[in-house]
């Protein structure tokens, strides 16, 4: 293959919204040079240098590391001369290591968001947890929030953190309409109860304070998020966009490590 369709390849697969290295995304120290480590990530600079590598890591795919970046997954060679993008099935299993991959990082970065950065809606006493990037304006966002009630009736709790779709800033460098409600709502003395009437359509009252929006629209980037809402299970799984309460308590019974 020419150097040209590598280039397009891999600039296709890490793509980044705006074109530039995801902002306060965790960078791990750089491996110590000649090592497989270091070759894999400067094969990969070498082809998308804009790239935000989040994390390097041994595959169980042989002769392979798996590659975090930009909100991507690839698997480089030790030696840096090939690059795979796509699904890697376990044949003997039928399973995905690429979805294993995705679920294991993902479980790890949302376990670092506290509780208290959350907006939570929960029962009593929930059997399951389900992390919810949102937007205050998508559809069927509105259409999840609308059936809380009945998501905690099946004992799941569920925790948004804001993912404004619109981004943080417009092309002309300011806050978007979007980012500066989802900060008011965050900012809000009653939290829960400005993110259930802006789910119904009502502008937030203006607020401005220390807020971890930004951080978490970041992290949404970096695990991979293009739209809302887009849940997770507590193993780390995406296991959808808008799900009926029947379908979400299927999944989560699936997929959380409380489940059956």
């Amino acid at each position: 293959m020419s150097k040209k369709f590598w280039l397009m390849l891999c600039a296709s697969v890490l793509a980044m919204q705006a074109g530039t290295a995801l902002a306060g995304a965790t960078v791990s120290t750089p491996p110590a040079a000649n090592t497989p480590e270091a070759v894999v990530r400067q094969a990969l600079l070498k082809l998308v240098p804009k790239a935000q590598i989040d994390q390097v890591a041994p595959s169980p795919l042989p002769g392979f590391y798996q590659v975090i970046a930009s909100g991507h997954l690839v698997y480089v060679s030790s030696d840096g001369k090939y690059l795979i993008n796509g699904d890697v099935i376990d044949a003997s299993k039928g399973s995905s290591l690429t979805d294993d991959a995705w679920a294991a990082y993902r479980k790890t970065q949302l376990a670092k968001v506290p509780v208290s950065d959350r907006i939570v809606f929960a029962p009593p006493n929930p059997k399951y947890t389900v992390t919810v990037f949102t937007d205050v304006t998508c559809p069927y966002c509105r259409v999840l929030h609308e059936q809380i009630k009945d998501f905690n009736k099946e004992g799941i709790a569920v925790q948004y953190l804001a993912w404004p779709r619109s981004g943080v800033t417009g092309d002309d460098g300011k806050p978007t309409k979007t980012y500066k409600e989802m900060v008011s709502i965050w900012c809000a003395a009653d939290r829960n109860d400005a993110f259930t009437q802006a789910k119904k359509g009502q502008d937030p009252k203006p607020a401005d304070c220390k807020n971890p929006v930004k951080d978490q629209f970041d992290l949404g980037l970096r695990l991979g998020v293009t739209g809302t809402p887009a849940v997770y299970a507590e193993d780390g799984t995406l296991i959808g966009g808008y799900l009926s309460p029947q379908d979400m308590l299927k999944a989560v019974q699936e997929h959380s490590a409380k489940g059956g």
